[in-house]
């Protein structure tokens, strides 16, 4: 068995590259695929070296990947697109609904999501009407009727 693995070592790390493919989909780092890198350079060296040079081999080429090749293809894939608002910054610009009265310049509550929120306007807003969030500072976000 150990002969088998031995001569076709080359098998080992197909099956090492194309795992790291299948993860990289799951992924969107780019991170593994440098494995995969790594792992394809290792197989290319498979059939004229031996087990510890493939495997210095992999290690070398999917460092070099990480810092090299990684930061391009992040920037190349990645070039024209906004960051996309996450946490309570992902709230703003979207519908509530004002679960206790919004007088105006002062607090109430908007209703979002499941969550209620501390609430301010310019204008006094009634309970169950909607709103639009307008923007968030800490845990009192600003409305404007809809």
């Amino acid at each position: 068995m150990i002969d088998y693995l031995n001569e076709n070592l080359w098998q080992l790390w197909a099956v090492v590259t194309v795992l790291c493919i299948v993860l990289e989909m799951f992924t969107s780092g780019f991170f593994i695929m440098c494995f995969a890198i790594g792992g394809l350079a290792a197989l290319m060296t498979s059939f004229f070296v031996g087990i510890y040079v493939q495997v210095a081999v992999f290690a070398i080429v999917s460092g070099i990947s990480i810092f090299l090749v990684r930061p391009f293809a992040l920037r190349y894939l990645h070039f024209n697109r906004e960051p996309v608002p996450s946490n309570a910054d992902a709230i703003i610009g979207r519908e509530a609904i004002v679960s206790q009265d919004i007088p105006a310049n002062g607090y109430g509550r908007v209703a979002i999501d499941g969550d209620d929120w501390k609430a301010t306007a310019n204008s006094d807003i009634k309970k169950g009407e909607k709103v639009r969030i307008i923007s968030r500072e800490s845990i009192i976000l600003t409305c404007q009727a809809l």
